[in-house]
């Protein structure tokens, strides 16, 4: 069923591989022209035209964007008991591991009466996407939130498209798990407009003020997307999100059941999604085929999984050793990474580029989706060869504190001198100077460099 690469005996270089290698075609360039008139439209006329594109494209109208409390905590009231159990598990195992995240200020002497402190500081408000497209993704709000409140954001506001189903609400699943996390704000806004009103801020139907955020996180479709791309400095932003994908580095001792079922779990995202088996066994490769026939069938979303699994975003890589198929993972650089070999441990400590690394025959994606504790807000794209997925860190600015004293300031006071004169720039080197003018003793080292 994948198409397939053959790449054995032969490694070809960085270039040609990323040249090679499967991957999602999303062009966000390409739509640019159609989001910017929805961002400069929200930033002069605020929520109506925001309301004015939701009504558009979302065939929905909420009568305000800020949903009330009361719904919230309806939505969790009427939350079938099972999914709220997986829910309040799945916010517990996020926050033991997003807990060790927290930094530590740290202090260093760099000389006697002379410190510098890097301090942590979260941002001050945060808007937390959770996409309500193809599917609902109440556990991307458990991804979004635990790390924000983890890092101390004071200010938060989840932010999911009408549904209107549910009377131009967020899927009542969203809202739930935003009263499970103590989220009190909750705004009904999908797509660029959504990105764009987090932005500039507004002021809501019945008179409610929406405040701008800081930093948006979170995933979504690629105008979204744009709109990020477009208002990054304005605000802060996680990443440019695009298709999901899954990689698995696999030999001949891999069950093609398991491999087969784990491809399919995040075909089933999108048509666009990115479903990759590297490996050693055409043996396996072939094993996995057959399964993919037997198994997609059987599927809900069959129609759209065939179509990620045939796209030319996902394919089989075959390698001679898993020494060539590491090469290869860590050039494609996948969302979500599975090793499915003999010594899977020691082979994913050799991993260099992916979003999350899942280790093993029971280290599904789908537990990290869920239930790992891990985050899934990660880089796609190959973005993991630089970037990384969402954690507390993305919430916390680190703050340099510099604390001299006079004495600290004066034995260095030559040397600053001397760069300010060599960047040409000597009115750094005067305002050292001026500190010291009359003062017994400093003259001379100031004077060393003219």
């Amino acid at each position: 069923m994948l198409n397939r690469i053959d790449l054995r005996g032969r490694v070809p270089s960085p270039a040609e591989l990323r040249a090679a290698l499967p991957r999602a075609e999303v062009d966000v360039d390409a739509v640019l022209h159609h989001v910017r008139p929805i961002v400069d439209a929200v930033r002069e006329r605020g929520v109506e035209a925001a309301l004015d594109v939701t009504e558009r494209f979302d065939k929905v109208r909420p009568e305000r964007v800020r949903v009330p409390v009361a719904e919230l905590d309806r939505a969790l009231a009427e939350l079938d008991p099972a999914v709220r159990e997986a829910l309040e598990e799945s916010i517990a195992r996020a926050r033991k591991v997003h807990a060790d995240q927290r930094r530590t200020d740290t202090t260093t002497q760099v000389v006697p009466g002379g410190t510098v402190t890097e301090r942590w500081v979260p941002v001050a408000r945060v808007g937390l996407y959770a996409p309500g497209g193809l599917a609902v993704y109440p556990s991307t709000v458990v991804m979004n939130v635990v790390p924000a409140q983890t890092a101390g954001v004071e200010s938060l506001v989840v932010v999911s498209p009408p549904q209107a189903e549910f009377g131009g609400l967020p899927h009542p699943t969203i809202l739930a798990a935003a009263a499970l996390l103590g989220v009190t704000e909750v705004w009904a806004l999908g797509g660029a407009q959504a990105v764009a009103l987090l932005a500039y801020g507004g002021v809501d139907t019945d008179g409610g003020e929406l405040a701008p955020v800081d930093v948006v996180t979170g995933p979504g479709n690629i105008y979204l997307t744009a709109a990020k791309r477009l208002l990054r400095g304005l605000i802060g932003i996680d990443s440019e999100a695009g298709p999901t994908e899954i990689a698995i580095l696999a030999d001949e001792t891999a069950d093609p059941v398991h491999v087969a079922a784990d491809l399919i779990s995040q075909a089933e995202h999108d048509p666009l999604a990115a479903s990759v088996l590297v490996t050693t066994s055409e043996a396996l490769a072939d094993a996995v085929d057959a399964e993919l026939e037997r198994q997609v069938g059987a599927t809900k979303h069959s129609e759209r999984i065939r179509t990620a699994l045939l796209g030319r975003q996902s394919g089989t890589v075959l390698v001679s050793t898993v020494d060539d198929g590491l090469t290869v993972v860590n050039t494609y650089a996948a969302e979500h990474l599975e090793i499915q070999t003999v010594g899977a441990r020691e082979v994913a400590a050799r991993v260099r580029a992916a979003g999350a690394v899942f280790v093993g025959a029971h280290s599904p994606v789908s537990l990290g989706d869920y239930c790992a504790g891990s985050n899934h807000v990660l880089p796609t794209a190959g973005c993991a060869r630089h970037s990384s997925g969402l954690s507390v860190q993305t919430f916390l600015r680190g703050i340099h504190v510099v604390d001299y004293s006079e004495d600290a300031l004066r034995e260095v006071a030559d040397k600053v001198v001397a760069l300010a004169n060599a960047e040409d720039l000597p009115a750094h080197g005067q305002a050292v100077r001026a500190r010291f003018s009359g003062a017994a003793g400093v003259a001379g080292a100031a004077g060393v460099a003219g």
